[in-house]
Formats: C-alpha cells, sequence, structure tokens
C-alpha cells in the first residue's frame, strides 16, 4: 500500500481531481494495520511452530573451492540472459496495457491470465536451467543468481517503459511524468519482488526433489 502514497501525495500538493481523498487514505492504513499486520504476526506465529527443516545430506563446514569460471558461467552474463526469455513471453501484452493507460481500453484479461501462466514456467524453467548449469561448473552459491536472474525481467520492464514513454506518449507536464514514472516504478519493484521469489522457490523445490542427486549435494553446500 504505501509505495502509492507518494505519487498521490505529490497528486495531492498540486490539487489534482485524481489523487486519493483523505478517507480513502484512512481506509488503505486501515486495511494496512487491520489486516496486513495482523496477518503477518498470525503467520510468524503458525511458521514458529513448524518442525525445524532437516537437509536431507551432509553439508560440510568448510566451503568447497570453487573452479575458474568461463564468461558463460559467470554471474552477470546469466541474470542478464535469464530475463530476456520471460520478458518476450510479456512484451506483446505489456505493449496493449501501455497503451490502455492512454487512450484503449483493455479487455483481453483472459489472454492475459494465459500470459501470466507462461510468464510463471518460463521465468521457472530458465532460472532452474541456468542454476543446473551453474552447479554443474561446481559453483554453488545458486541463491541469489537464482533471484535475479528472473527478477531481472523487471529490469527490461522498466527499459520498456521508458522507451514507451519517450516514443509513444506525448506528456510534456512535470506532473504528468512525475506521475507516470511514479506508478511505473512501483510496478517494476512489485514484478521485481515476486518473479525473484517465486523463481527462488523453483530452485530450492527443484533441489530437494531428488535428495540423492548429485547436483542437489552441491547445491545445498
Amino acid at each position: 500500500h504505501f509505495p502509492v502514497l507518494p505519487p498521490s501525495s505529490y497528486q495531492a500538493l498540486r490539487t489534482s481531481s485524481a489523487a486519493i481523498s483523505f478517507g480513502t487514505l484512512i481506509g488503505i492504513l486501515a486495511l494496512w494495520f487491520g489486516i496486513s499486520v495482523p496477518l503477518t504476526f498470525l503467520g510468524a506465529y503458525f511458521g514458529s511452530k513448524i518442525k525445524q527443516f532437516r537437509c536431507p545430506v551432509h553439508t560440510n563446514q568448510i566451503p568447497r573451492h570453487i573452479p575458474r569460471q568461463n564468461f558463460f558461467t559467470k554471474p552477470i552474463f546469466g541474470i542478464i540472459i535469464g530475463g530476456i526469455l520471460p520478458f518476450g513471453c510479456i512484451f506483446i501484452q505489456l505493449f496493449f496495457i501501455l497503451n490502455s493507460m492512454s487512450h484503449q481500453m483493455y479487455f483481453m484479461f483472459g489472454f492475459l491470465f494465459l500470459v501470466f501462466i507462461i510468464l510463471l514456467i518460463t521465468c521457472s524453467e530458465a532460472t532452474v536451467l541456468l542454476c543446473y548449469f551453474h552447479l554443474c561448473a561446481e559453483d554453488y552459491r545458486w541463491w541469489w543468481r537464482a533471484f535475479f536472474t528472473s527478477s531481472f525481467t523487471a529490469v527490461y520492464l522498466f527499459i520498456y517503459a521508458v522507451h514507451y514513454f519517450f516514443s509513444k506518449l506525448q506528456i510534456t507536464g512535470f506532473a504528468s511524468s512525475i506521475l507516470y514514472f511514479g506508478y511505473t516504478m512501483v510496478i517494476v519493484l512489485i514484478f521485481f519482488l515476486f518473479t525473484g521469489n517465486h523463481r527462488t522457490t523453483s530452485c530450492i523445490s527443484d533441489s530437494l526433489k531428488r535428495p540423492g542427486g548429485s547436483h542437489n549435494v552441491i547445491s545445498i553446500n
């Protein structure tokens, strides 16, 4: 809820009719502190009651030596490449969604849901595949790499939003530009956290699927 407040606050300072009213703002804060915060503590309570996780394999106290990596197995290359394919899945629908913000109405919600499912599958497969390549290269530091591999799609999303702003939109006012980039950053941040968290979970579930596998031993060490 809180990332929406800065653009709305700017609208209120400009006395814009699109600004969130004070009553709506109080309602959002009530939803946050009355529902989200109690559910957070409730989830933490039930999470503390869950049985402690035990690794299916023996882990070494001394970190394993990582061999010298080539260019294709380094983190930067995998992170940049890993976000291209998921962005290609949502590119067309992203164009229509951005058009609906200016002058057209978006109505293909069924197809949007299908693209969303394809995005989940594509990001999961790409992240697990790149994680497997890194483990085959005996580089066990996969957790943050798995997070940034799929969440880097949000960077391409932001680049395309900037390109669309300068090439398609005819916005000259400073206030309109602030609102566009403010809400764009909110969407990019949510997309970044969602894709990164989901794909890290996919890598964890894949690495624990076969406790006796060789790649599993490397991934948990």
